[in-house]
Formats: C-alpha cells, structure tokens, sequence
C-alpha cells in the first residue's frame, strides 16, 4: 500500500481509500469492490446486505446516548470513470490506481483517479470503523453504475433505506452544500456509411489532444475545449478549400465526459497536400489563442500515414461534417432564478465507428423537465436531417431544491460553528442519486458535500487533500447534532 498516501491526514479516511484504489472498478463491473465491501462488514460483524444490482448497505447502531437520533443515510457510489491518456498503457479491470502527492493535491499517473467517488466511500468506510465517533442509527448505502446511468440508485428498492435523512457523499466543492440538481439523458444516433477505394494522394492523420476534458455536467460553463468540435471545424473548413476523402473520424469516450481527444484520417491529392498542411498549422495557433485563458496544452496537429485502402463514400462525409457542426455543445441556457447557474446543457461526447455506422452519443441536462426533453429533441433533429437513426436512454430525474430542509439548518449550523463562516448553499448541474432516492422515498430529507475535487472525468482528476479533513470534521459535527 502507497505509504505516502496512508500518512495524509485522516489517516482512517486515506487508509481506506488507499485500499480501494487498489481494486478495479469500472462502471458496471464493481464485483470485487462489492466483494470488499461485504468481506469489510463482516470481518467487523456489521449488518451488511446486497441487492439485486448489487448496491450494499451497511448498518451500525447508535453509540450510546445516541440511541433515540434518527436513522442517517451516509450514501456514495462505488464505480468510476475510467479514462486515460492515449500513452498511457493501463486495463482498468485489472491495474490498481497509481496515485501520487503533489502540491498539496492528489492524482493519479495519466488515468482518473477515482476520488470520484472513492473518497466519499472512505470517509463512510473510517466512521464505520470507529469507536470513538458519537451518532445514531446509521446505514451506509454505497451504490453501483452511477457513472453511466444511475442504474444502481434507479434499481434501490423503496423499503431498502431505514433513514429518512440522507447525506451524499459525491460533491466536488468543499465548503459548498448542495440542496438540488439537473436531471440529464443520453441520445444516440447511427449513421450508416459505405466504403470505396482510396483516391491517389497522400493520407494524414489529424488529430486533436492536449484538452482538459472535464465533467460534462459540472464543467460544462468552464469554458472548455470539446476535441470533438475542434477537429470537426478545421475539417469543415479544409471540406470548402479543397477536394479531400475521409477515411475515419473518431473522438471521444463516456457520455459524462467533455471530449480531450479526437482524430481524423483524410487522403488529399499531393497538389493539395501543403496547403492543408499549411492550414492545419494555422488552426493550431489560432485554436491555441481562442482557448488560451482556458486550454494552455490544447494542440491540432497533423502527419503523414500511409494510405488507408478505403474511405466514406462523399455523401457520408458532407453529412456527418454538417451534422458535427451544427449540432449543439455546451450550455443551452441559465437558470433565470439562479445567478450563474447552468440550467440546461448538451455534450457532444463521442464519435465512434462500429459496424460501418458513426455511433455519435450526446448527453443532455436540466434542472427542468421540459428543458431536458426539448435538448433530446433539438439533437434528435439534427441527427434526422442526415437520417441518422436515433434513439434515447431513459434519464434520470432531477432533484428539486428544499431551502427549508432540517439536515440542511443542521449542515449550515455545523460548518459556521467548526470553520467560523457560512457554507455556500446551491444547486449543482451535474446529476446526483439524490434525484431518484428522493423520488423513492418521498420526503426524504438530503443534503450533499464533499472534499475539493478538480478535473473530475478526466486524467487531470485530483483531490485536494486538506479539504478531506474539513470534510471529515464536518460529516462529524451533522452526525453529532442531527
């Protein structure tokens, strides 16, 4: 185990999240950390069970005197995004998590690092653990597949949960108390391309790096560069200077992530070949001046390849270069009652090929149902006008906001008494299992806090390691007073 991990203050809490970083767990493949999870209660002689989906609770009773407090729900989620960076040789169903200290700060070597929300387990796991914490009646509910579809929060059973207060464990901003968030719900369209042969000229692999990425909920307003529309707008713009076959266009992974990276390949005839150059080139430094403030390491660059033996056939190409420019990425529009908050939001995530079809996923949400469902729709437009085929997940619903909650008066109290200022009480854009536990358990009553975390979705993930004991005092004052 990383020692230089498990000497961060809390020790408890950065024992256990040193360990879980140790076990694979990609969004719907959490066996082993369930298999952890319920060895872990049992060595301890805790009440623990397992659902259908594979969520497990945790229960410990009330320290004495503590005995008449109501049940506290302490809630996270198992699964993380698993994204790295295209050098970096790593099987997220296999390989531990090899993180590191910097500056105050940890993170992970070329991969996320899994804070998300491997630290909100580890601060349930270490009061689990404890004899000298004061609190009632206590569950902890860590959940499966929150990453890609909340399907584990969906499948909890309406008598699951003994708590009618609830704190999630999955907020990135510590200082900050969140009261609500968007609902969201992915699209997906397919459209179909033939093959022909490769004209004569000389191939290019273009490619897009260098890019944040990113939450595509939380970091959406930020600014970002999506790699996807960057390749797509020079390749436009090459389409109207010059004559050129596409070969292979690519970008982008998970539908809750802003896209880092894409690549084109394209075969151009050799008389055209320096000016594309040439115009790469000059995107390169005028993408890098338009991102400056916001993307320092974003680079478009271009090299020769050897011709690939076939390309899309023309007609694909001027639609899928139309469609990719047209469709929308980012906010949509701001909350008219909230300052500065994103009210609806659209993510351009992936572009892959699979089975001679451009599978292109997008992910839309809002804090309001219409709004949500009006983003599909504008998507699922675009996509028809090239007669792509299109189809919806469920979603997931939002979580309305309760300024008159009682663990929220308990939360704000708490923090002003331990760290003498007032927490920041909002709403957030990304979605939270708070918004289908709550339309489970009606009146349930939720709060949601957390560490400082940064580059969440992305290999610049990183947790800022003072915040986590501030959390921790905390969690631990609410359990306290509650």
């Amino acid at each position: 185990m990383n020692k230089e991990i498990t000497e961060l203050k809390p020790e408890k809490v950065f024992k256990y999240f040193a360990e879980i970083l140790q076990i694979p767990r990609p969004s719907k493949k959490e066996g082993k950390i369930i298999a952890y999870l319920i060895n872990w209660a049992e060595q301890r002689k805790l009440d623990v069970q397992k659902d259908q989906i594979g969520n497990v609770i945790i229960r410990k009773l009330a320290t004495k005197g503590y005995e008449t407090k109501p049940w506290v729900c302490l809630q996270s989620h198992m699964d993380m995004v698993c994204e790295k960076n295209s050098d970096k040789v790593f099987d997220f169903e296999k390989d531990p998590i090899e993180a590191y200290v910097e500056d105050g700060w940890l993170k992970a070597k070329g991969t996320t690092l899994g804070a998300d929300d491997g630290i909100g387990m580890a601060i349930a796991l270490a009061i689990l653990d404890s004899d000298d914490i004061e609190h009632g009646n206590l569950e902890c509910l860590f959940t499966v597949d929150e990453e890609t579809g909340l399907s584990g929060a969906e499948a909890l059973s309406a008598d699951a949960l003994k708590s009618r207060i609830l704190i999630n464990l999955d907020s990135e901003d510590e200082g900050e108390l969140f009261i609500g968030c968007a609902g969201g719900k992915d699209t997906l369209a397919k459209l179909p391309y033939e093959t022909e042969p490769s004209p004569k000229g000389i191939a290019y692999k273009i490619t897009v790096n260098g890019a944040k990425g990113g939450h595509s909920g939380d970091d959406i307003n930020k600014g970002l560069a999506n790699a996807n529309k960057v390749l797509n707008r020079i390749l436009w713009t090459l389409n109207k200077e010059m004559e050129y076959a596409l070969a292979s266009f690519e970008g982008g992974n998970l539908r809750n992530a802003i896209a880092r990276e894409a690549n084109a390949v394209v075969v151009v005839s050799k008389d055209d070949s320096q000016q594309m150059i040439s115009m790469v080139e000059q995107y390169n430094d005028d993408i890098r001046f338009e991102f400056r403030s916001t993307e320092p390491n974003l680079k478009v660059r271009i090299e020769e390849i050897e011709t690939p033996k076939e390309v899309l056939d023309s007609m694909t190409q001027e639609d899928l270069l139309n469609l990719l420019y047209a469709i929308p990425h980012g906010v949509l529009s701001m909350s008219r009652e909230i300052p500065n908050f994103v009210e609806t939001s659209t993510n351009l995530a992936s572009i892959k090929m699979i089975d001679n079809c451009f599978v292109i996923s997008t992910s839309q949400r809002s804090s309001i149902e219409t709004a949500k469902e009006a983003a599909c729709d504008r998507n699922e437009a675009c996509f028809l006008l090239v007669g792509a085929d299109v189809s919806h997940g469920d979603g997931y619903p939002g979580w309305a906001p309760n300024p008159d909650s009682k663990i929220l008066k308990v939360a704000e109290q708490s923090y002003e008494r331990l760290f003498g200022k007032k927490p920041i009480v909002r709403a957030i854009h990304a979605g939270l299992e708070c918004g289908l536990i709550g339309e489970k358990y009606k009146g349930m009553d939720m709060i949601s806090f957390g560490p400082t975390l940064r580059g969440v979705h992305s290999p610049d993930e990183k947790l800022e390691i003072k915040t986590v004991q501030l959390c921790w005092e905390h969690t631990l004052d609410i359990l306290r007073n509650v």
